[in-house]
């Protein structure tokens, strides 16, 4: 049984990557996962529930949709880029998959995703997400994040036991090389704002803009974190109540990259500590002591 799922996921992969060669051929996808045509159709209709080309022109109307609320491309436009040579051709497909016409649709938007037996759908901006293959609770992240943690202070402990003493007694000057250039209170404090917002973003298909941390108000950070707090809690609620922390996103690019609900919030989390633990130690530096250094321990206690 393992074959057909790695098939299916090489398919994905390779379907992600090739959305706008629309000179492909279902030859050229089949050989790109190492399959004859004949095999590769059969073993992906059985995998996904519907067959190679039904499944791209899915995918391809579905981004279509997005584009037409998102941009003020004309149809045709929008059309030629799904791989339809004509107006009339893509309006016909896109009124049976969504029911209303492309101009109305674009009026009054209503769902993104065309209902399909293998929950695999167009993610925006540019992107497809697999479903999980099993339910992954909260609990099972928190273990994990643990597990992680073992793991990497034992690879520490194996780099460091290849140092002499003299490196391990020297004093530490922090490095934030590849992490955050040049850190400031005001720049980390906008990243810490950031991250959630451009996540936040992320999960409901927006983009981020970057621009707005460049010199940014405490004041406006302030505004920031009470919309894009609230909202990205609500999300990462979503994510765990529904078991959805294995959903994975497949982003087009050389390499391929693949990320996770779970990884993602392992992620912000991590590098969340890493500039709190800064902040924290410069108010300090400025006479805020009362943070307790960023340590979650209490906090937690006191909202058990």
């Amino acid at each position: 049984m393992a074959e057909p799922v790695d098939t299916f996921a090489a398919f994905v992969e390779v379907l992600s990557a090739a959305l706008d060669d629309h000179e492909a051929t279902g030859e050229d996808l089949a050989r790109r996962v190492h399959m004859s045509r004949f095999h590769f159709d059969r073993v992906i209709a059985a995998t996904a529930g519907e067959p190679p080309a039904r499944f791209r022109r899915r995918v391809l109307l579905e981004r279509a949709a997005y584009r037409l609320v998102t941009s003020q491309r004309t149809i045709l436009d929008v059309a030629v880029e799904a791989g339809y040579s004509s107006h009339e051709a893509f309006t016909r497909a896109f009124s049976r998959a969504y029911g209303v016409a492309p101009t109305q649709w674009r009026r009054q938007p209503s769902r993104l995703h065309i209902e399909a037996p293998n929950d695999v759908h167009f993610h925006p901006p540019g992107s497809l997400r697999l479903p999980a293959r099993e339910k992954v609770s909260s609990m099972d992240l928190l273990l994990r994040m643990v597990e992680h943690h073992v793991w990497l202070v034992d690879q520490m402990l194996a780099r460091a036991a290849t140092l002499s003493d003299e490196q391990l007694d020297t004093g530490i000057e922090l490095s934030v090389e590849g992490v955050d250039d040049n850190p400031t209170l005001r720049s980390l404090l906008s990243r810490l704002v950031g991250q959630m917002d451009m996540w936040s973003a992320a999960i409901a298909g927006h983009d981020y803009d970057f621009a707005v941390e460049r010199g940014e108000t405490v004041a406006h950070m302030r505004t920031r974190l009470s919309q894009v707090g609230p909202t990205f809690v609500a999300q990462i609620t979503d994510i765990c109540e529904h078991g959805r922390l294995e959903d994975a996103l497949i982003c087009p690019g050389e390499p391929v990259e693949v990320y996770t609900f779970g990884g993602m919030i392992a992620h912000v989390l991590t590098f969340a500590a890493h500039r709190r633990t800064l902040v924290a130690g410069a108010l300090h530096d400025y006479g805020f002591g009362d943070l307790d250094s960023g340590d979650p321990i209490r906090w937690v206690a006191q909202h058990a």
